[in-house]
């Protein structure tokens, strides 16, 4: 074996050759897999465009050209206005609407942003649905999206159930002095399930109906932040429509001034409150100018499973950290609205929970307040 040096440097110099050969050939190998993948996505979004076309009177012509489609559908306000209308329509849930099957094709193409887009309509589709179930109308289009949406979670999921480790209180903590024996217990937590394991449903019945939704929405909440504005304001006025209530007895814990911007005219028939509206709540069909379910007459069943969602929604709406005041307006009545419902069916969780979230919204809108009186906090320290 040789030991020369002159030998050793050639052989690394040659080994370096090679590696940075190797490396050199494999970059654009990459680039160009990542730049095929845009391609098909952008030929995907262009033809579900071309799809939509055909269904809406009009489209922007800078939707299918821009650099991502996908995103600018999603974004466009007046393609969303659009859908929104005819979403509302009478017959919008029909099993042979065209917009339905639209939507349930655009899902069904397992891209990730054009599966936001179908997200983006969910508010509008379940609170249509639920609003309408009781009237023995066909929505069989709406069920067919609502359980690609149940579909797609469950696959995700794996059957698997949505936990958290919460700590056991009956336990000593490191911190506290205690002659009683400390467990061998390395955690001390509790496990509590926030959503149960999913079951595989072909079909939409009444017992899993809430569940399916619920579920939707759960979907819904988990891209919530990739939602725009109007969307989770159209939520929030859904949930003053399932509320049934108008909350005006309780508007003071809401700690805002929103309550004033509108006119309300309360009516007691029956023992139950109507309300009528001179602001700009929109529980209108499309754009037809006519009523379509208001506060107090499209009520509906709020169980757990679907309530939960709901609440886990209306509170990123009024904290979220970029607050839009028309969203946290719309959110902090609909917060209302449901404690109303909860006092009076007397539901201790859900009354617990909408309380809480009024609170919360109370002192974050004290915290906005301007106090001259309040000492200035700075970190230079003056000596």
């Amino acid at each position: 074996m040789s030991n020369d040096p002159s030998t050793s440097s050639t052989a690394e110099d040659h080994q370096d050759t090679i590696s940075s050969t190797t490396t050199t050939t494999t970059t654009p190998t990459i680039t160009t897999s990542a730049s095929s993948d845009h391609s098909s996505s952008r030929s995907k979004a262009q033809s579900t465009i071309q799809s939509l076309s055909t269904i809406l009177p009009s489209l922007p012509p800078s939707l299918a050209s821009s650099s991502n489609p996908s995103r600018s559908l999603l974004h466009d306000h007046h393609t969303a206005s659009n859908i929104s209308s005819l979403l509302r329509l009478p017959d919008s849930g029909a099993g042979d609407n065209n917009l339905c099957r639209w939507l349930y094709d655009t899902f069904q193409s397992s891209d990730n942003d054009l599966q936001l887009v179908v997200l983006r309509f969910l508010p509008i589709i379940a609170g249509v649905y639920l609003s309408r179930v009781s009237l023995r109308i066909p929505i069989a289009g709406f069920e067919a999206v609502l359980l690609a949406l149940y579909a797609h979670e469950t696959t995700t999921r794996a059957s698997q159930a949505i936990t958290v480790n919460v700590p056991d209180l009956s336990h000593p903590s490191l911190y506290h002095e205690t002659k009683a024996p400390i467990k061998n217990n390395s955690t001390g937590l509790n496990l509590a399930v926030i959503s149960p394991s999913l079951e595989p449903y072909g079909t939409v019945r009444s017992t899993r109906r809430a569940r399916i939704v619920g579920v939707a929405l759960e979907l819904y909440y988990s891209k919530i932040c990739e939602m725009p504005v109007q969307s989770k304001i159209e939520f929030c006025e859904f949930c003053r429509v399932w509320a049934g209530q108008d909350g005006e007895m309780y508007k003071e814990m809401t700690g805002s001034s929103s309550g004033s911007s509108s006119t309300n005219k309360r009516k007691e028939e029956g023992g139950k409150c109507e309300v009528q509206e001179d602001g700009n709540d929109e529980n209108k069909e499309g754009g037809s100018g006519k009523a379509a379910v208001g506060v107090g007459m499209g009520r509906i069943p709020l169980p757990w499973e679907l309530l939960q969602p709901v609440l886990r929604i209306l509170g990123h709406c009024l904290l979220c950290p970029n607050q839009n005041k028309e969203l946290i307006d719309k959110a902090s009545k609909a917060c209302t609205s449901l404690y109303a419902r909860s006092m009076h069916d007397i539901n201790p969780k859900a009354i617990l929970a909408t309380r809480s979230l009024l609170r919360l919204t109370n002192t974050a809108a004290k915290d906005d307040i301007f106090d001259p009186t309040e000492i200035p906090k700075s970190r230079v320290i003056s000596i």
